[in-house]
């Protein structure tokens, strides 16, 4: 039994959840070039992408297409108060995880309005820290985050 478990673990496609299907990240993010290169970035893992430029945006793809996996938000967008805006998307989207990508002065302020999924600071080689808390999020997410340890222990 624990062997065809890990089986099925390590069979799991990169960028898709238990069932197979495509994960879908939303990246919201005020620039331009950092939207463009989050979005490589996790097309280069498997995940499908969509982007938002604004608050305005996001809250359109929230109410008006299927839901994201996963939200990566810079929460200082454009045209958005960040409480409200979070506020909205909870309402609408309840268990959304939310990984805040930004400055740490910018984190400060919004995180006193929501207690994020989790926090990636913008930097130098903040892409790979950001990549592996995707991973670890989604995975908790999907109710996979310790099955291979679980079944380890069974051997």
């Amino acid at each position: 039994m624990a062997h065809t478990l890990l089986f099925t673990i390590s069979n799991k496609l990169p960028g898709k959840n238990a069932l197979g299907k495509k994960i879908k990240i939303l990246i919201a993010d005020r620039n331009s070039n950092v939207r463009e290169f989050l979005r490589r970035e996790m097309l280069a893992e498997g995940y499908s992408v969509e982007l938002a430029e604004n608050g305005r945006e996001v809250l359109k793809w929230a109410y008006h297409r299927e839901p994201a996996d996963l939200l990566i938000l810079d929460p200082d967008l454009p045209d958005a108060d960040e409480s409200l805006l979070l506020k909205k998307l909870k309402q609408r989207i309840p268990f959304l995880p939310v990984i805040f990508h930004t400055f740490f002065s910018d984190y400060l302020s919004a995180s006193k309005i929501i207690n994020p999924t989790e926090f990636v600071e913008k930097g130098g080689s903040s892409i790979e820290k950001l990549k592996k808390v995707v991973a670890e999020i989604l995975n908790k997410t999907a109710g996979t985050g310790n099955v291979k340890s679980e079944a380890e222990d069974m051997q």
